[in-house]
């Protein structure tokens, strides 16, 4: 099964009709609170930062794979110009409803996070990129286009899960017991370790197919690409799936600045 992206693209179309929690959107009185100056937007479940992302009126501002009618909108409202890019058209809808319900001037655009080739280069001063990066096998072509795409010393926010969440068995017994059974190392790929019949299930079902990359490229990859890294936070899962996620912060963020 290589079509990993199609299956996936249906997963989260099916999230955005079921609205579930990266694909419900802002009602208006975040909206009216963020043009008045109000507003929060996240990376991780706590809001990120405001020194981040600094001054953003009259920036532009890519959020790469970020549909979903949350983070965009709210920036929108905040003054930038905002693009949202999705892989899900359903996940990009929830983004047209919110600005057409609030008036918002926001540009939608569907593809492959791995491949901005429809921006030109040095286009955006930000971009805003929760985490996603798990529904691909590699991570260093985002980083890359992720460089092209900004101008020099634009900022790069980013968010993706700490490798450990990707190593243990997932059979219920051991979450059960609270016992996590190291089973798999990084790079982790559900189409290598997942048998025909659970890949069939999947596909059946429109469940994603999900991936786990080292530090080396989460991290690594974006210094590689031409970034530095200028911040860092951890933060905690606030409903566990995993035992793991009980004894550390599993959530990851960084704030890279593209410096040549």
């Amino acid at each position: 099964m290589t079509d990993f992206l199609t299956v996936n693209q249906k997963a989260w179309d099916k999230q955005a009709e079921s609205q579930q929690a990266w694909s419900t959107p802002v009602d208006s009185q975040t909206i009216h609170d963020a043009k008045q100056g109000h507003w929060q937007v996240h990376l991780t479940p706590t809001p990120v930062s405001k020194d981040w992302l600094g001054d953003i009126k009259g920036k532009k501002i890519l959020c790469l794979a970020s549909g979903g009618g949350q983070q965009a909108p709210v920036l929108a409202a905040a003054g930038a110009q905002v693009t949202v890019f999705d892989f899900s058209i359903k996940q990009l809808e929830q983004d047209i409803m919110v600005a057409e319900r609030d008036h918002l001037t926001l540009e939608t655009v569907q593809g492959d996070m791995r491949s901005l080739s429809m921006f030109a280069r040095e286009e955006f001063d930000i971009i805003f990129h929760p985490i996603s990066n798990l529904y691909i096998p590699d991570v260093n072509p985002v980083w890359q286009e992720c460089h092209r795409v900004l101008k020099t010393e634009g900022k790069l926010l980013s968010s993706f899960f700490n490798p450990v969440v990707f190593i243990g068995d997932r059979d219920k017994k051991y979450h059960e017991q609270g016992l996590i059974k190291p089973s798999y190392t990084m790079p982790f790929s559900e189409l290598s370790t997942l048998s025909e019949e659970q890949i069939a299930y999947k596909t059946e079902h429109q469940e994603a197919f999900v991936f786990g990359h080292s530090l080396n490229d989460l991290i690594g990859g974006q210094i590689k690409a031409g970034f530095h890294i200028a911040g860092f936070e951890e933060d905690w899962q606030p409903h566990p799936r995993f035992i793991v996620d009980r004894y550390l912060p599993t959530f990851l963020s960084t704030l890279a600045i593209k410096i040549r």
